[in-house]
């Protein structure tokens, strides 16, 4: 092997590797997120009102990263609210349905996945909310832009336990 062939023998495994971690991403977008979270934020009230949230997630991933199964209860001194979500992914997007069982309100969710962001919009009979979730590492950072309620959005830090 030559001193060339050498020092492109490394940049090839290390091209290799990345391509093959940006296509295992691109298959498994909801892996990362695995497991139970736990956190606090701010929610934000139609008033103009501010309220500390507290908040316990969990996310289970299935059918080789392709499905997600979302619970999350939060409470401030106002609310409390348990929205869960089922969400499949199949090449860059993903759908599926959402509920909040102490208003017993639900609808369906459409959006993209990709890397470390999933940017959704999650419409219901009376609710519409455009959704923003970053995971890195474990910090996972959620955002909710709300329309037809009292609350109109909630922005979360989470740390996984």
């Amino acid at each position: 092997m030559t001193c060339r062939a050498r020092l492109f023998a490394p940049a090839g495994l290390l091209f290799a590797l990345c391509l093959a971690t940006a296509t295992q991403a691109a298959v498994s977008p909801f892996a990362a997120m695995t497991g139970s979270w736990s956190g606090a934020g701010t929610l934000s009230t139609a008033e103009g009102n501010a309220e500390r949230l507290r908040c316990r997630a969990s996310y289970g991933v299935g059918g080789s990263g392709t499905d997600l199964q979302l619970r999350i209860k939060c409470a401030s001194p106002s609310y409390n609210f348990e929205l869960g979500s089922d969400l499949a992914y199949q090449g860059g997007r993903i759908s599926g349905s959402w509920s909040e069982a102490s208003h017993n309100a639900n609808g369906s969710i459409v959006g993209r996945a990709s890397g470390d962001r999933i940017e959704a919009a999650a419409n219901g009979q009376n609710f519409a909310a455009n959704l923003s979730i970053v995971t890195r590492g474990d910090q996972q950072i959620v955002s909710i832009r709300s329309r037809g309620t009292d609350i109109t959005g909630v922005t979360l830090t989470l740390k996984r336990r």
